[in-house]
């Protein structure tokens, strides 16, 4: 069995590369190239590292026909372009947790030295002129902390800050109730957070409804003598705005790790007093480093080797453990999803899919995937598990999931049903010996099958001598039948046959097929 190779594009710590390496991968460490280079040579890896340098564009996907995963060692991954990776079917991961507590402790430090104007003091102490009356600090003590965001680095942020005897008012769409509670913090909208808060600390992703979340209108609208702390992502604070509040005296000060541009080589920041920076140090700390590149390492190769998806942006997570479980309940709604699309013509504005039993207490969110990745694959030779979903919302289908956890008369059952122009068609599936994926029910006819390989789909009126027919033609035409799978509405009413065969059934054949007595309809199918 051929190894998975993985490219490491950007420096990181040499455990990575032997972590892949012990887990079954080829890897080779590559760094510094340029994006000429690396499209040149990103052809024939099914695996792409990165940290922050190494920009994944549209360009490097398309030359990347074998990339399936691509590792952010870190949280942000405004260099991947993740929406074409997903159309590409490159699965997106990174490692939130690996540089939390780094982060949460670098936006503390600059807290404390805001307060008391560490920078500043230190500067005018090595310059010879003992300042001593020239910078008054306030204590943190007793004040209140705003926080923007009580995710994974927020909420450790928040732990600090209560340890420190401070008040935690806490702003996140997100934060239930209970869990403030659990947290410690006065849950808040964010005009309560700005007209308490004498601190205020950033900690959320970037997007269109958190960029500029402190704008000069929001400013304006805090407690005098303010101070900002941002450490998450530059574009979070409107940078002209934050230096017209300081000039004002409004804003006491504020500390930035990051910009809206960078390198930030310019900033109307720059030079105000009572103003810190550093540059995206957040999670320069060695132990940071050491563990987000091992922990994108294990990620990586958990995927390529053993189809385990952790923390992956644009598909449904999948434990080690769950893997095993999963897999054959995704071969099954492969299977279905992949013979209902065969099977449909004309538009289909919805997707249905219902788990029952067993299947209803697992991770729905893989199982649904597969059956859009089955369904989708009649029309696109490219899609896969990740894009699929992606494909379905571009196509404008519906995708509904629904659970039953009581058993009916499986153990075990997987429906897919899609809505036609002729109403709705469903088919459903278990598994024997909780492996074995079978069909037990086609558009309301109960039929057991095996779906495999090449296939021949008949419709026909149930009368004696159909099955001596059909099976003098295939062996006329030197077909031979692996599997004869018969089922009926009722007798001598519509009955239905899924035979499996040895090779493809040439449109010749078909042609012969439907000129038998008391046919409907006949398709070859494909496995």
């Amino acid at each position: 069995m051929t190894k998975p190779k993985v490219l490491v594009s950007d420096k990181m710590d040499p455990n990575a590369a032997r972590i892949f390496a012990e887990m079954g991968c080829d890897v080779d460490v590559i760094t510094g190239e340029t994006p000429e280079q690396l499209i040149a040579r990103i052809g024939e890896y099914d695996g792409l590292a990165i940290r922050s340098s190494t920009k994944v564009t549209k360009e490097i996907l398309d030359a990347a026909p074998n990339l399936k995963v691509i590792g952010r060692a870190g949280i942000g991954v405004d260099n991947v372009d993740i929406p074409y990776a997903s159309s590409k079917g490159v699965v997106v991961m990174n490692t939130p947790f690996g540089n939390s507590i780094t982060t949460a402790e670098h936006a503390i430090a600059l807290m404390f030295a805001l307060a008391r104007q560490i920078p500043e003091a230190n500067a005018q102490t090595q310059a010879g002129l003992w300042p001593k009356n020239g910078f008054m600090g306030v204590e943190v003590t007793g004040k209140t902390l705003g926080l923007i965001g009580a995710g994974n680095i927020g909420s450790i942020v928040a732990a600090r800050a209560l340890g420190l005897k401070m008040k935690v008012v806490a702003f996140d769409p997100f934060l239930t109730p209970e869990r403030a509670v659990e947290m410690g913090v006065e849950k808040g909208d964010l005009d309560t957070l700005l007209a308490k808060a004498d601190f205020i600390t950033l900690h959320t992703p970037l997007t269109e409804q958190t960029r500029n979340i402190l704008s000069k209108e929001n400013l304006a609208k805090t407690k005098k003598g303010v101070r900002i702390i941002n450490c998450a992502r530059g574009g979070l604070v409107d940078e002209a705005a934050l230096k017209e509040a300081m000039d004002a005296g409004h804003v006491a000060g504020a500390a930035l790790d990051v910009f809206e541009t960078e390198p930030a080589k310019a900033s109307p920041l720059f030079g105000t007093p009572n103003f810190i920076c550093t540059p995206h140090l957040g999670a320069s700390t060695n132990e940071a480093q050491v563990n987000v590149a091992l922990q994108v390492a294990e990620q990586m190769a958990d995927f390529l080797v053993n189809g385990g998806v952790t923390n992956a942006l644009n598909m449904p997570s999948l434990s080690a453990e769950e893997a095993p479980k999963l897999k054959p309940y995704m071969a099954l709604a492969e299977k279905l999803g992949s013979l209902v699309g065969q099977l449909t013509t004309g538009t289909v504005p919805r997707v249905s899919i219902h788990t029952e039993g067993a299947a209803a207490e697992l991770n729905a969110r893989p199982i649904v995937a597969a059956v859009l990745n089955g369904f989708l694959r009649v029309q696109s030779d490219t899609v896969n598990m990740v894009n699929a979903p992606f494909l379905a919302k571009d196509l404008g289908i519906e995708v509904r999931e629904v659970k039953t956890e009581r058993e009916g008369d499986y153990h075990t059952l997987v429906r897919v049903s899609v809505k036609t122009e002729a109403g709705e068609r469903s088919v459903a599936g278990t598994l024997f010996s909780n492996a074995e994926p079978r069909l037990v029910e086609l558009f309301g006819i109960k039929v057991e099958a095996e779906l495999t390989g090449d296939m021949l789909y008949i419709v026909n009126e149930d009368a004696p001598g159909f099955i001596g027919r059909i099976g003098t033609l295939l062996g006329e035409n030197s077909i031979n039948i692996g599997t004869f799978n018969l089922g009926r509405r009722e007798a001598g009413g519509e009955a239905v046959l899924l035979l499996s065969v040895d090779n493809p059934v040439t449109s010749a054949v078909l042609d012969q097929a439907r000129k038998l007595p008391g046919v409907k309809k006949v398709m070859a199918l494909k496995f």
